[in-house]
């Protein structure tokens, strides 16, 4: 089983490549001197400046709610990460309104000092290169604030109560101490904040930035080269593979224990803030939620009040009809995969079965554009095979069975978050001690019997988290789905899209509402989490 999906992950990547290489020279040099050079640049500058900011302020927030008490500290440690809720496409949106001539910051900058026109002033563009990277590090840095925060509290107080008794004070401490035993948290972080930006095609598109991603998307559809667009895609995947060496290379040969110390009292102790100090660290730790989560929630929560009669609009329940279904189709499909890979691996520990799992998590970290390519070519090579086929032996059509219908989004989705599914199913069984198995078959139960009997009821609650996280990350998948989806055929990310391409963010806005408020679903779990484990 696990050697049969990690073929299935595989499949997209060696399709990729086989397009790519099998194209002659004059593509390759064409590609090499006028769309990669220039793309490859815009992608390194938003990726190196977005992994800064998001480092910086996931870093530092982390470090302020487990290390300080000052007012809603506790609050604020449980909503740094809503802004997961909101995908980087509709915080671009969201900006675009809120930054624009005619929004509530420009109109209240003219008012104040009197301007009337925009010649009268400067403003900032948020479409530029600086406005992506505060979009995208305003929605992605709680991947480095999980991250970070998880090891601070892991860290327990024992190396900085030393470290203070030694004469060092916080700051001290904080360079010296926590952020050196903090690098592979932070390194991980990182890793997941460059895969996200360089997946997203609908922020950068909107604010103007060429990065491989968005040339992909233009080479294929707009110049239709689908040879261009996959050999940008191979280009892409030795990105990937160039940050998942630097994230293993940064963390290779760092060992640090992460027991808390035995007296529990002061794992939980606070250094309590007074006066300016606390109220600078309430003001920094309220601006990261303000600008990831508030403010895209009261623009298009705003517009989406104005416009409840679009709740009944045909468009958007077809949307909603069509992202729940792919949704749950991509959902159980991945949790059951996950399931079986991860029983797999817990009963053969050899290492053909350890290498087909690593390759089955190997998806999460392909940006959906490039699995785009990769999963409809092995599927319109399969649909005209078939059609061929029938044609000729019983002269009927089948058509565009796989690649003209939603399957195709629900492989690629499948494939993409496999890793999610697999490593939530994984976590779960290693809390079930092997033991139980053991027993179970000493008693007479066959393997069958245990798994049915003993394993599965005991992983519900596993299998459910994995079902509810593949869901929700597919309902706000736009990357593959926009490439993929057959014609008339909406989820709600793409009506999002659709609208917002054509200058009419207003009409998405109710769409735009749901996926954030699904979105919301695992983000409050994970919160509840954190904050009974700390």
């Amino acid at each position: 089983m696990a050697i049969a999906t990690a073929t299935i992950v595989a499949m997209p990547i060696v399709a990729v490549a086989w397009i790519a290489f099998a194209d002659g020279d004059d593509s390759w040099r064409h590609v090499m001197t006028t769309i990669v050079p220039r793309a490859t640049g815009r992608t390194v500058e938003l990726l190196s400046f977005t992994g800064l900011l998001t480092a910086v302020f996931g870093t530092l927030t982390a470090w302020l709610v487990t290390t300080f008490e000052f007012p809603l500290r506790r609050t604020l440690s449980i909503i740094l990460i809503l802004p997961l809720a909101v995908p980087s496409y509709l915080a671009a949106y969201a900006f675009g309104e809120f930054f624009d001539f005619t929004g509530p910051l420009q109109s209240t900058y003219r008012l104040l000092f009197g301007y009337q026109t925009s010649r009268d002033y400067w403003f900032p563009d948020i479409r530029s290169m600086g406005g992506a990277v505060f979009v995208l590090g305003s929605v992605l840095y709680p991947y480095v604030y999980l991250a970070c925060r998880t090891m601070f509290l892991m860290q327990g107080r024992a190396a900085a109560d030393v470290a203070r008794t030694l004469g060092a004070g916080p700051a001290k401490v904080f360079w010296r101490i926590q952020i050196p035993m903090a690098r592979p948290a932070i390194m991980v972080g990182l890793t997941l904040v460059m895969m996200e930006a360089m997946n997203d095609i609908g922020a950068v598109e909107f604010l103007g930035i060429n990065t491989l991603t968005f040339s992909v998307y233009y080479t294929w559809l707009n110049r239709g080269s689908l040879a261009g667009a996959a050999q940008i895609a191979t280009m892409m995947l030795a990105f990937v593979a160039l940050l998942i060496l630097l994230e293993r290379m940064a963390r290779r040969s760092q060992r640090f224990s992460s027991s808390k110390t035995t007296t529990s009292v002061n794992d939980m102790t606070r250094l309590r803030l007074r006066g300016a100090p606390a109220a600078a660290a309430t003001i920094l730790c309220s601006l990261p939620v303000l600008s990831g989560f508030i403010i895209p929630v009261i623009v298009l929560g705003g517009f989406a009040m104005r416009r409840l009669e679009a709740y009944s609009d045909p468009r958007l329940l077809s949307a909603l009809f069509n992202s729940i279904m792919v949704a749950t189709a991509a959902a159980f499909t991945a949790a059951a995969i996950g399931f079986l890979l991860s029983y797999s691996t817990r009963c053969d520990r050899s290492s053909g079965t350890m290498l087909a799992s690593r390759v089955a998590s190997l998806g999460y970290g392909i940006p959906g554009t490039v699995l785009a390519i990769g999963v409809l070519v092995p599927l319109a090579s399969f649909d005209n095979a078939l059609d061929g086929y029938l044609r000729s032996s019983f002269g009927v059509s089948t058509g565009l069975l796989l690649s003209g219908s939603g399957f195709a989004i629900v492989y690629a989705c499948t494939v993409r978050f496999m890793a999610m599914a697999e490593g939530t199913l994984d976590a779960g069984f290693q809390k079930l001690s092997p033991h139980m198995d053991m027993a179970s078959r000493t008693l007479g139960r066959s393997r069958g019997q245990t798994l049915w009997l003993i394993l599965l009821p005991n992983m519900k609650p596993a299998m459910l988290t994995a079902t509810l996280l593949v869901f929700i990350e597919t309902m706000k998948e736009l990357s593959a789905t926009i490439l993929l989806r057959p014609f008339n055929f909406n989820t709600l990310a793409t009506l999002v899209y659709e609208d917002a391409s054509r200058a009419k963010i207003e009409d998405s806005s109710v769409a735009a509402m749901i996926i954030i408020a699904v979105g919301l679903i695992p983000i409050l779990f994970v919160s509840r989490s954190i904050e009974r484990r700390s």
